[in-house]
């Protein structure tokens, strides 16, 4: 299993060059991913562009968002050639992870609702593939550039319900669950597998997890601060969440096991402080 970790793009306070300093430290630590994960309605950096700014400064490391509520992008050939870029500028080492979002402040700042976005997800998908494939448009111009993958970035899907898991049959290269437990992930996991198979799709989607951490003496203060306002929305579950969160290296190593007994194939670390040391102490609970 992968081991990736997430760039803190939605710790608020976060310098800019902080997120460079970052990137640089998990290439050279031996990260496989660099993760984002992102809101409009809340202090973050968007996600295309912090890692974009982290792929200026390493040569190796994925970068994956992990995901990018696409339905908030209204312009879809925009995106596919933010997208495209990102992939080209990097030598094609992007993962387009997509979702729907869910938070009503979201949808409203951007003058939407969230109805009907999973139909609107996948036309954006549909579109955003003509786009990758070299589709003309206009006076016969492709809109570029070419990513370095023919077929687009590496695409994949979040979502746990049905109509996800049928997504990510139809259309991605594999799935992803933004947090929960190993029970959970298996279980997704397997339904994922049934609608691939379902599908006709040769092979296995390739399948990632997210998972909160801190460490050091002060990591409970730091989860806590961090995800109780985060995840205000949901009241009283917020403190669920920031419960569920490895504070310590056995609780990582604990987790990590977990997940790839499930076949699990990349976790991605998500930091709940930007202190850089963070970076550090993963990769020495890791090992």
């Amino acid at each position: 299993m992968d081991i990736g970790i997430g760039l803190p793009n939605t710790v608020p306070g976060t310098g800019g060059g902080t997120l460079i300093e970052w990137a640089q430290n998990a290439e050279e630590a031996g990260f496989s991913t660099l993760g984002t994960i992102g809101r409009i309605v809340f202090p973050t950096y968007e996600e295309l562009v912090a890692l974009s700014a982290a792929a200026a400064v390493t040569s190796r490391i994925r970068l994956t968002t992990g995901v990018l509520l696409a339905p908030l992008y209204t312009n879809t050939a925009l995106l596919a050639k933010q997208a495209a870029s990102l992939d080209r500028i990097s030598g094609g080492r992007l993962v387009l992870g997509l979702g729907l979002g869910g938070r009503e402040d979201d949808f409203a700042v951007s003058g939407l609702t969230t109805r009907a976005r999973g139909h609107h997800l996948d036309q954006q998908i549909e579109q955003m593939k003509r786009i990758w494939s070299g589709e003309k448009f206009g006076d016969g111009e492709r809109i570029g550039p070419e990513p370095a993958r023919p077929a687009g970035p590496e695409l994949i899907l979040g979502g746990g319900a049905q109509a996800s898991f049928d997504r990510v049959a139809r259309l991605g290269d594999g799935w992803i669950m933004s947090g929960g437990t190993p029970e959970m992930f298996d279980q997704g996991a397997a339904a994922v597998d049934q609608a691939w198979q379902r599908a006709g799709r040769p092979g296995k989607p390739r399948k990632l997890t997210l998972a909160y951490f801190a460490l050091g003496p002060d990591a409970r203060s730091m989860a806590d601060t961090y995800l109780l306002r985060y995840y205000a929305w949901l009241g009283d579950f917020a403190g669920r969440i920031a419960a569920g969160v490895a504070v310590n290296p056995d609780m990582v190593r604990s987790y990590a096991a977990a997940f790839e007994s499930t076949g699990c194939d990349e976790i991605i670390w998500v930091p709940t402080s930007s202190r850089l040391d963070q970076v550090r102490l993963l990769a020495e609970a890791i090992g």
